[in-house]
């Protein structure tokens, strides 16, 4: 029988190595539960040298090994690695993919039995512990299985359930999000350094600015809208700042940037 206290890692890229990273770093696997295997025998090697986890030979020897069987491998790979293991999983196995594009209903009909499955949608900064997931569960997924789940994401940052409907939306907004926030910080340093600010110290203070804002809104709870009004004072810095912002439209080609990311997701996922 499947053992829910082993995780199986299909892939063992940047994000199969980040949730092996936080999984250890959090306590909430050892080592020796934690298996890998990737068609990249040089990945293979600094996964278990670097973690000191488990190798399998294949997936299917992995599949056999562990309750819990991460798919981190990309999209355009799923269908065929999905024919090798789909006979070998059963509903002993919670299956958890962290492929964009690849639906519950594309997942399931190539694994057998009612195998638990879970689609999520994590993003780059979960390479330093500080990821934002979402998790859609599937049609046989329980409370224990969705709980198995949280504790994977959540080693490395925080993990909100969703329903599948929603997923393209945060593909567009946390999955594409990263990309949006580094054009920001780029552009608030190069303000800087057109202004005569050193470019080192520009970045760094940028940079941090982000860190800390995102921080401040996360651990307050106040609504963004009430800490910027925290920040503007009548005649100030910061309100002549952000006249200049909506003058530039900069909150609608936001949020229009979040609903092309969103579309494109669809294009993909119909595919």
């Amino acid at each position: 029988m499947p053992d829910l206290t082993n995780y199986g890692f299909i892939g063992g890229g940047n994000m199969g190595e980040a949730l092996i990273k936080g999984l250890i770093a959090s306590g909430k696997a050892q080592q020796d539960h934690i298996w890998v295997h990737d068609v990249n025998p040089s990945r293979l090697v600094h996964l278990t040298r670097e973690y000191h986890i488990q190798m399998s030979e294949d997936n299917v020897d992995l599949v056999r090994r562990c309750g819990i069987v991460v798919l981190a491998v990309k999209p355009q790979n799923m269908e065929k690695v999905l024919m090798e293991v789909g006979p070998s999983l059963s509903d002993q196995h919670l299956v958890i993919s962290i492929a964009a594009g690849i639906t519950l209903n594309k997942l399931q009909s190539a694994i057998s039995a009612s195998t638990p499955v879970i689609r999520t949608m994590p993003n780059t900064p979960a390479l330093v512990m500080a990821g934002a997931t979402a998790l859609a569960p599937g049609a046989f997924v329980n409370e224990y299985h969705m709980a198995l789940a949280r504790d994977l994401f959540e080693s490395v940052g925080l993990a909100v359930e969703v329903e599948e409907k929603y997923l393209d939306i945060v593909t567009g907004l946390s999955g594409s999000g990263p990309a949006y926030v580094f054009v920001l910080m780029e552009a608030m340093a190069d303000g800087a350094l057109r202004m005569g600010l050193p470019r080192a110290a520009a970045q760094l203070l940028a940079a941090q600015s982000v860190l800390g804002a995102a921080k401040l809104l996360l651990e307050s709870g106040r609504h963004p809208g009430e800490l910027k009004d925290m920040v503007t004072s009548p005649g100030g810095t910061a309100i002549t700042g952000l006249h200049a912002l909506e003058k530039g439209g900069f909150r609608g080609t936001i949020m229009d940037a979040i609903a092309a990311a969103t579309n494109r997701s669809r294009e993909l996922g119909s595919k």
